[in-house]
């Protein structure tokens, strides 16, 4: 309906009285004063302002109107001081925890230049971990995780899924031959978990499905057992994201079902109320295609 900006010559000229002088306190030329005043007046349907011998003034509708019009420039004085005081608060660092396997692939997107771009004062420091860490006790401030969030107190949103299958590298399947199924699995050397990767969903899962499995070597890390993998070492379900892209890897048998889990972006909401935190998540937000293609490639 009406510019901010023309209020604020309507106030200038409510306080000092005349043109000239309300051109100078805005810092613009006097004939801007006069263009504005009227493209005011003609955009509302009201006569605000008018000459006097002494100068310019408000008529009655525009003293009618100047409290409200005062209002705002009050609420726009008080945005302004608040968006100031959240700039200085968009400096530091946000601790983001992943699996390690995709720090690089969320590097080579591209999503954090742009994010750096965007807010210059603000780093992100990789936390990796093949075990979720605590956000509620400040372990991290960022989770990009896989699987269901244990924490209810949680806040986030799914972004894609994580698929698995099981792969073995080429010179093993030379050597050995192909499963045709999971169960021919207990046929095979198989590649196990140890340590915080003993209780993952996939040390569970094989427990079940191939019981008999002849375990060659066991991993702490999901990076550990990649490269078991294509060292031709055994057999091991992995992400389709991290076997998909090696070359010296096949994938044996269709995706397992069983294993598929979603991948969410997780903040605690006391954090999601943070500058920095804010910005991260919304930046985020803003670009999943960046995010998923890191993540399910």
């Amino acid at each position: 309906m009406f510019d901010w900006n023309d209020l604020r010559h309507l106030i200038a000229v409510s306080r000092h009285g005349s043109t000239l002088a309300a051109a100078k306190a805005l810092g613009v030329n006097q004939s801007t004063v006069h263009r504005r005043l009227p493209e005011l007046e003609n955009r509302i349907g009201l006569t605000l302002v008018k000459r006097y011998p002494s100068g310019y003034g408000l008529s009655e509708l525009g003293e009618a109107v100047i409290d409200y019009v005062l209002a705002v420039e009050a609420a726009v004085d008080a945005l302004e001081r608040q968006l100031q005081a959240l700039k200085h608060d968009l400096k530091g660092v946000i601790r983001l925890t992943c699996p390690e396997p995709t720090v690089s692939r969320i590097a080579a997107t591209g999503l954090l230049d742009r994010f750096y771009e965007r807010y210059p004062g603000l780093t992100v420091e990789f936390v990796t971990s093949d075990r979720y860490l605590d956000l509620g006790k400040g372990e991290a401030d960022v989770a990009f995780r896989s699987g269901e969030p244990v924490d209810e107190q949680l806040v986030g949103r799914k972004i894609c899924d994580s698929v698995w299958a099981i792969y073995a590298s080429r010179t093993y399947v030379q050597e050995h031959g192909r499963p045709m199924s999971i169960g021919d699995l207990a046929n095979h050397a198989m590649i196990g978990f140890d340590g915080i990767m003993q209780n993952h969903r996939v040390a569970k899962w094989l427990r079940v499905a191939v019981p008999s499995a002849r375990i060659v070597n066991r991993n702490t890390s999901m990076l550990g057992t990649l490269s078991a993998v294509k060292a031709g070492i055994g057999v091991a379900a992995l992400p389709t994201t991290l076997g998909d892209a090696e070359e010296k890897l096949v994938q044996l048998l269709p995706p397992v079902e069983e294993l598929t889990r979603s991948w969410y972006l997780l903040t605690h909401p006391d954090l999601r109320k943070t500058p920095r935190i804010a910005a991260f998540v919304d930046h985020v937000l803003d670009d999943i295609p960046a995010l998923r293609t890191a993540l399910i490639g």
